[in-house]
């Protein structure tokens, strides 16, 4: 990583508008992606908020993303109240 860059890592969850949990991660304290484990779809998935994102945060992100979060779906059998 950009030895000037400062990262910030926020483990979140969502039952809104999906059932999930990940890691946010800011740069700079702007958000710049995310990576969510997404119980319902049964998938992980990556968003970037920025256009340009060095390759070094991207692969520390997935470490701290494969670290922090459990890799396993979580079976929910009932609709969640939303």
């Amino acid at each position: 990583m950009d030895s000037n860059s400062e990262i910030k890592v926020v483990v979140a969850s969502d039952v809104h508008d999906r059932d999930s949990i990940g890691v946010e991660i800011y740069l700079n304290d702007e958000l710049t992606l995310e990576i969510f484990r997404d119980d319902t779809k049964k998938s992980r998935e990556v968003s970037l908020y920025k256009k340009y994102v060095p390759l070094s945060v991207v692969e520390e992100s997935i470490a701290i993303f494969k670290r922090e979060i459990p890799w396993a779906f979580i079976e929910n059998d009932e609709p969640s109240q939303r």
